[in-house]
């Protein structure tokens, strides 16, 4: 179920939002069992035939996780940790990796197999990583969940489920066994509506306003035709634009959608096209997985404690590995890869000044610069992640850099012309989209701000409470005149 359709706005959400307020403050159980049974349809909606690979991931890693926390001997603990992650991962490598493995395997060896093609679970991902940093978590900090209701909840929890954020066991079972939870509060709904509403018009507005743009050049490339230069950065900007505003939104109406149940998701998103290196673009931009990567992959590997070579070859590893988390193809493990040289580039380069760095950096001059080569940077990584293949990503980026694509001498620019789209319109699009995403306030802020206030100020609680309502019904009915459904775009990962 999308956030974005009138079957979640009319019908899923008023109903699970009644029923769990009525519930809780009789018994703040059935509330809760009421929410992980609402978030199991949630999923089930969209995939029944996957619900039971769901709840059985659920009980098993409930199971695992509770044998660790009461086992005796460390050992013991270790065994059951390693034997709950090695089926987690085997279960997304199967169902996430196999076909992209075995047609590597074919491809190399040049032969003419075939594999009856395997569906992807969608949000396996996610529910994958958070139940592992619960496991790690049992074993390395002794968190223990005896109740199985909110342990359920924990990981199925619908705003989250499909897209994140990836979420840590402290981050959220306190919460659930709080009494306020389960009473409604005029500022949180309201702040709450607020935010969900900004986050839809960032989806259906912004992010699936530019997506032609970017849809034609892609699309038309791979189909074998050529871009000309302009075509080729309305491309990969489009493409750049579209990727923020799209997660951005899902991640303001994640947000907002937990403020309405009084749960507090950690934030996601916050303005990374704003950086000024690439390190501090990771902190900002899918800011749990770039958090869990760290802790359970780059450290272990062993993090910067032997020296800057091993440090640069685990940033490496660990920014290949993500790629591959992304996507099963080349061209997301490329992607990883170049994010990974990045890193150890941006790091080499703050080694090298020493105790100057900080000083220089903060040279007006230097910043633009930072920030001109943190963006051109993402921009031609983002080719690669959005492109079907590498020759289609590499005739983009050759077209980018003037060194191929076809002659616009009369201005044609054919791959938007044969979709009925505009140079002058996606110029627009890509300088507005520029304006909200290098200058306008974050989003988080203003949420916090006006939640804030809501809490504070009844009467400005209501007239946001109307006005984001009414904002939702218009975006959603906007969304529903559409010839098709647009899915966020992090639900394929």
């Amino acid at each position: 179920m999308l956030f974005t359709t009138v079957e979640f706005a009319a019908l899923y959400l008023p109903a699970v939002f009644a029923l769990f307020f009525l519930l809780g403050p009789r018994s703040p159980g059935l509330a809760a069992g009421w929410l992980f049974a609402a978030s199991l349809f949630f999923y089930g909606y969209w995939m029944p035939e996957f619900t039971l690979l769901l709840v059985g991931s659920i009980c098993w890693n409930f199971f695992v996780g509770t044998r660790i926390a009461q086992s005796p001997a460390r050992g013991d603990a270790r065994r059951w940790l390693v034997a709950g992650i090695a089926v987690d991962l085997a279960l997304l490598a199967y169902f996430k990796y196999a076909n992209f493995f075995f047609d590597s395997l074919v491809a190399a060896l040049g032969a003419d197999w075939e594999l009856a093609r395997i569906t992807l679970p969608i949000g396996i991902s996610f529910f994958t990583f958070t139940q592992i940093a619960f496991l790690a978590d049992a074993y390395q900090k002794g968190v223990r969940e005896y109740r199985f209701i909110h342990y359920g909840l924990f990981v199925t929890y619908f705003p989250h489920l499909i897209a994140g954020p990836v979420l840590h066991h402290a981050q959220m079972m306190p919460q659930f066994g709080e009494a306020s939870t389960y009473r409604p509060k005029l500022g949180n709904i309201a702040g709450g509506m607020s935010i969900f509403a900004l986050g839809l018009f960032k989806k259906v507005v912004l992010a699936d306003g530019i997506a032609p743009y970017a849809d034609a050049i892609f699309d038309g490339t791979a189909a074998g035709a050529s871009p000309d230069i302009v075509e080729a950065w309305l491309g990969a900007l489009a493409y750049t634009f579209q990727l923020y505003f799209d997660f951005s939104g899902y991640s303001d109406m994640a947000i907002g959608l937990s403020w309405m149940f009084n749960i507090r998701l950690p934030y996601n998103f916050d303005s990374p096209y704003r950086a000024l290196n690439i390190s501090d673009f990771w902190r900002r931009w899918h800011m749990s997985l770039s958090a869990f990567l760290r802790d359970y992959l780059y450290v272990p590997l062993g993090g910067n404690r032997n020296g800057p070579a091993r440090r640069y070859a685990n940033l490496f590893m660990t920014m290949l590995l993500g790629g591959l988390w992304h996507g099963a193809a080349w061209t997301f493990v490329f992607w990883g890869g170049l994010h990974g040289i990045y890193l150890a580039i941006d790091h080499a380069y703050r080694r090298a000044l020493g105790r100057h760095h900080a000083r220089i950096a903060a040279h007006r001059a230097h910043k633009l610069a930072a920030w001109l080569i943190t963006m051109l940077a993402a921009i031609v990584a983002w080719v690669f992640f959005r492109a079907v293949d590498f020759a289609s990503a590499n005739a983009i980026v050759q077209a980018m850099a003037g060194i191929a694509g076809q002659a616009s001498a009369v201005d044609a620019h054919v791959l938007l012309w044969n979709q009925g789209l505009a140079v002058e319109r996606a110029l627009l699009w890509c300088g507005t989209l520029s304006v909200l995403a290098f200058l306008c306030p974050n989003s988080n802020r203003i949420g916090e701000a006006v939640r804030l206030r809501c809490g504070a100020q009844p009467a400005f609680a209501a007239a946001t409470l109307g006005a984001a309502t009414t904002a939702v019904v218009l975006l959603v009915l906007v969304n529903e005149t559409r010839s098709a459904v647009s899915a966020f775009i992090y639900f394929n990962f």
